[in-house]
């Protein structure tokens, strides 16, 4: 059994949240459940598209897994104490990921160090500015906590979660069936060899920030 959240605010991004969780989506194994979540009701996106939450914020605790999405509003709830304290998340036991301008949310709630941070061109300075180490890379991973920057990275993140929590296997077969027709095995193997090359960065990054600390 596996319960995931994707986070998905006013002003989101559509292709962010919709892709991850489509592909999410297509997993087939038993108990597997995938939902939008909200802080309110309803979230409309940048462009004017209105949709209903599946779940509330307060049921993050509960999940196994939780990708925070992005949008045009991240620095308004980043800068807001009250709103980042009903994201309660841990990454202890639960694997936590973020979508380009999420990964702003995850560094204000101190839960990216050590890990090299992936995110979209606009955020990069404001994520920059928290001090978190941020890469040009498309997805990296370090344990339990992964970021992927560029909207259609999202795929990454999404297959990342279900190598964790099913396996690769899984995680191709997802891919597969939304990649394109007369392409999907290229498809699926450049995007697989971004899931394993973002874990290796991951772990080089923190090997490397804690021998820097060690040696400080």
């Amino acid at each position: 059994m596996a319960r995931i959240a994707v986070v998905t605010l006013d002003g989101f991004n559509e292709v962010d949240s919709f892709v991850a969780s489509y592909v999410l989506g297509r997993v087939q194994e038993p108990d597997w459940s995938v939902a939008i979540a909200s802080p309110t009701p309803k979230v409309t996106s940048k462009n004017g598209v209105t949709i209903e939450a599946q779940m509330s914020l307060d049921d993050l605790p509960q999940m196994d897994a939780v990708i925070v999405g992005s949008g045009s509003r991240t620095r308004e709830y980043a800068a807001d104490p009250g709103f980042l304290a009903t994201l309660r998340l841990d990454p202890q036991r639960q694997l936590v990921g973020s979508q380009c301008s999420g990964a702003l949310l995850l560094a204000r709630l101190g839960l990216l160090d050590d890990v090299p941070v992936c995110t979209d061109l606009i955020t990069k300075p404001w994520v920059v500015a928290t001090g978190a180490n941020v890469v040009d890379a498309p997805f990296a991973a370090n344990g339990n906590v992964a970021t992927a920057g560029g909207c259609l990275a999202s795929q990454y993140l999404a297959a990342w979660v279900i190598t964790r929590l099913v396996d690769a296997d899984a995680a191709r077969a997802a891919l597969h069936y939304m990649a394109p027709v007369g392409e999907k095995d290229q498809y699926v193997e450049r995007a697989m060899a971004h899931v394993t090359e973002g874990q290796s960065l991951g772990q080089v990054v923190a090997t490397a920030s804690r021998s820097s600390r060690t040696s400080g």
